[in-house]
């Protein structure tokens, strides 16, 4: 037996170090490292995709660790295996994540039932790291039947993990001042559901205004499908009210979506733009690693930054070089070949 068929066997066994090693895999910028990624990931593809993918964001103060600690563990008690994605920001200086969600979710790490990882967003657009989607296929064929995605909670990073997941979350507070501020940001417009955290205390009064203002609001806003209407929740993630009603809705959307064959529609779309993102990423990567731009880069930027040079020249000057020099070296690999062949 192979290294990479023992460690997928031992992700399939539902062992958390395996499974961890494996994201730490996929999670690598080395090119040995993410073609094990790519060969582990082809091998446990079958297993995978049998899960409910749930997106959770929110705005700051929201509450969304505590909410998914006190999610997970409803789920977790109602027979499910449970895996937390928590996309970090990465810190500037060492790259890593700098919130570390299994200090925020102590009882949820401890449990055997549930698997947590903070990942860092390493830079990528919107604030959601490029292989969250690799983490959640492997989690997947680790056994884990929902997986739940927490975003950074700024900027694109809501969209990007709505791209990922099969049901979006958006987790708001009462007595915010402006009771309909997700509006603000479009972001209500890609939600599945609507959950006012913090119904509890001297908060519960808000809450229930918050509710019926969300919910009003809702009415002027199309949903993603026409076979579901977006609710609007509340709870409490400190005493554990409405969090079952929440574990309930997620239940229903995922049954009604698969009931009008909306849910696999939507993944198979997921997966088409994976793929041209995948391209996209992929292509820019091996532009940036390549040594005769790393040599003229430099020279560019500065004619762009001094004003000598638009930039859509400098962009087209580098971009033609890098490929005249791929499609160069594609020719003389072809030759080589012909010459070991007929020579």
């Amino acid at each position: 037996m192979t290294e990479d068929s023992s460690l997928a066997a031992d992700i399939r066994a539902g062992r958390r170090r395996a499974l961890a090693r494996a994201i730490t895999l996929a999670e690598s910028t080395r090119a040995d490292h993410r073609a094990t990624a790519e060969a582990l990931m082809a091998d446990l593809l079958a297993y995978a995709g049998k899960s409910v993918r749930v997106g959770i964001s929110g705005i700051p103060g929201a509450g969304k660790s505590t909410f998914i600690e006190a999610f997970g563990g409803h789920l977790i008690e109602r027979g499910h295996k449970v895996a937390v994605l928590a996309v970090d920001p990465s810190s500037p200086r060492s790259g890593g994540s700098l919130l570390g969600d299994k200090t925020r979710m102590e009882t949820l790490s401890r449990d055997e039932r549930a698997f947590i990882r903070p990942t860092p967003t390493g830079g990528s657009l919107g604030g959601v790291a490029r292989r969250t989607r690799d983490a959640i296929l492997l989690c997947e064929a680790a056994g884990f039947d929902v997986i739940l995605v927490e975003t950074v909670g700024v900027g694109q990073s809501e969209f990007a993990v709505a791209d990922m997941v099969d049901m979006f979350l958006l987790l708001l507070v009462p007595g915010g001042g402006d009771e309909l501020q997700g509006l603000k940001k479009g972001i209500v417009e890609i939600a599945d559901a609507v959950v006012v955290n913090k119904a509890d205390g001297d908060l519960t009064a808000a809450a229930d205004r918050a509710v019926r203002d969300y919910r009003s609001a809702l009415h002027l806003l199309r949903g993603a499908s026409d076979a579901w209407t977006v609710p609007v929740l509340r709870c409490s993630a400190l005493t554990g009210e409405g969090i079952a009603e929440v574990g309930r809705t997620v239940e229903a959307f995922a049954e009604t979506m698969k009931k009008v064959g909306d849910f696999e529609a939507k993944r198979s779309d997921q997966s088409l733009r994976w793929l041209w993102q995948e391209v996209s990423e992929e292509l820019l990567a091996r532009f940036r690693a390549d040594p005769w731009v790393a040599e003229r880069k430099g020279a560019a930027e500065q004619a762009v930054a001094a004003g000598r040079m638009m930039p859509a020249m400098a962009a087209e000057t580098l971009l033609k070089g890098f490929l005249d020099r791929t499609r160069q070296n594609c020719i003389n690999g072809v030759r080589e070949a012909e010459s070991g062949l007929f020579g």
